[in-house]
């Protein structure tokens, strides 16, 4: 596993990352998947008093039901403005949580902190793969488990990054939906872990409205369409905005005029050695 300081040109691309996920507001995206989180965590038996920390945690979906539990709760994000979505979610909530503006290839905690140390839909899109993985086992204590939520390729999620990359080039870094094919995730995380168990399941995306607003949505609040929109040229925009509101038709399973779409991601647990 690789912790090498990251060069000047991936400094510049870290930057472009944090203004891509501050831009929009995420928190309005995350909405539609606290069921998800819901079942995630469920899933991790978290106890009261475990430490539990949630990497690029976003608005805090998972650290705030890890807290419900009795958790001692960290989250950490990139993102300033969720970060402090966040604190307002869990002061409204009651909740003692310690939420901090941070980078996940190099997080502030001591080595074998944590009890759980998880992550849904974030740390697969930092740019370096190797040292994510470095750094959730880093932080993580001996016998502790390790928990990730990543979008397949093959998914709905995936689909929608590889029509961006139709209009745009990618970023010279790891495709993210690799996090979501097993073979890549064992090799990332070697021998460093044990009990590794990748299970794929569905994400259910729920909108009260057809897929023509849901796109509107994203491009409003969701960072990465938001960005897309403005890099991408004035005259390709339309039917950068048909060919994903067509994605959202095709994969929506309503019939009532509103949006639900499964979305395949990998559940990834592990153990540390």
């Amino acid at each position: 596993m690789s912790t090498a300081a990251p060069s000047p040109e991936m400094e510049t691309l870290k930057s472009k990352l944090k203004t891509t996920w501050e831009a929009g507001d995420f928190s309005e995206v995350a909405k539609h998947i606290e069921t998800v989180a819901e079942e995630f965590v469920g899933r991790l038996d978290i106890k009261s008093g475990m430490k539990v920390l949630d990497v690029a945690c976003g608005s805090g979906n998972l650290a705030i039901i890890a807290a419900q539990k009795g958790a001692d709760t960290t989250g950490i994000d990139i993102a300033e403005n969720l970060v402090e979505s966040a604190k307002k979610r869990a002061e409204t909530a009651g909740l003692d949580i310690k939420f901090e503006q941070g980078d996940a290839e190099a997080l502030p905690y001591e080595d074998n902190t944590f009890d759980v140390v998880m992550t849904m839909f974030g740390a697969m899109f930092a740019p370096r793969p190797d040292v994510i993985a470095s750094e959730l086992v880093r932080v993580c204590k001996p016998g502790g488990r390790i928990a990730m939520a990543n979008w397949t390729p093959e998914g709905h999620a995936g689909q929608m990054f590889k029509l961006s990359g139709k209009f745009l080039p990618p970023p010279n870094m790891p495709p993210p939906v690799q996090w979501g094919v097993p073979a890549i995730v064992a090799e990332r995380f070697g021998d460093e872990v044990t009990d590794l168990k990748t299970t794929k399941r569905l994400a259910d995306m729920t909108f009260e409205y057809g897929p023509a607003e849901v796109v509107e949505h994203f491009r409003q609040y969701f960072g990465p369409t938001v960005m897309a929109f403005k890099a991408i040229a004035p005259e390709n925009h339309e039917e950068f905005r048909s060919d994903t509101e067509a994605l959202w038709t095709q994969n929506n399973t309503a019939t009532d005029g509103t949006t639900n779409v499964k979305s395949e991601y990998l559940e990834v647990v592990a153990v540390k050695k």
